[in-house]
């Protein structure tokens, strides 16, 4: 999953980016809100972590945007107004989750793990499908009842093919869920990940669809 970070603080900004990312996130963070617009505007996010005081562009302001322009991610707005107010006003201005800092890491990971499943029309916190089943809490993987060990990447790919079982992804929306600015994957990086889970979960789980994208059925 990536998630744009959007925070001016550079000591909380930093701290969120290590805790998200070793959390299993691909994380880009931006320190105002004229680059979170753009951000916004220019690439897909599958969450975003708002802050309010930002810099050249309110919080407020960025997430009206983003919802003018029918962007329907989850938005969790993490910001230090604790007024009953300002949270009123953020979630009618669209924002799912309103947390006040100071934030326990914990706490958020797993606030954004249920908006996803939320914004998912899932209940259930497994993603399950024959004999294998997903963990996102635990970060956790098991097929018949026998724990398979999958490198970070894997696990997210494999999260979210079961997250959208059923509907072919793209390779760039593939990617685009995998990968930060910072990385700079291989060409073949995707088709790596792909055989690797392949070979670990069995052939027939991911299906390729030539010239279009990958699947897991239904």
């Amino acid at each position: 999953m990536r998630i744009l970070l959007v925070e001016d603080d550079p000591e909380l900004g930093d701290g969120l980016t290590i805790g998200l990312r070793q959390a299993g996130f691909a994380v880009d963070w931006v320190k105002d809100g004229n680059a979170a617009d753009h951000a916004l505007q220019a690439e897909s996010f599958d969450f975003v972590v708002l802050d309010l005081g930002l810099p050249r562009l309110s919080g407020m302001e960025v997430l009206t945007r983003a919802r003018s322009r029918g962007q329907t991610m989850p938005v969790l707005i993490l910001t230090a107004r604790d007024a009953t107010g300002d949270k009123v006003s953020g979630l009618d201005a669209g924002a799912d989750d309103y947390l006040v800092k100071p934030i326990d890491l914990d706490e958020l990971t797993a606030r954004i793990r249920a908006l996803t499943r939320r914004s998912a029309g899932r209940a259930a916190p497994l993603l399950t499908h024959g004999d294998l089943a997903l963990d996102p809490a635990a970060h956790s993987v098991t097929l018949a009842g026998q724990a398979v060990e999958l490198s970070s990447r894997e696990f997210s790919l494999l999260q979210m093919l079961l997250e959208n079982a059923g509907r072919v992804l793209t390779r760039s929306q593939l990617e685009q869920s995998l990968y930060g600015w910072r990385d700079e994957p291989d060409s073949n990086a995707l088709e790596v990940h792909i055989h690797h889970l392949r070979k670990k979960l069995g052939s027939e789980l991911i299906r390729t669809l030539r010239g279009v994208g990958y699947t897991i059925a239904k």
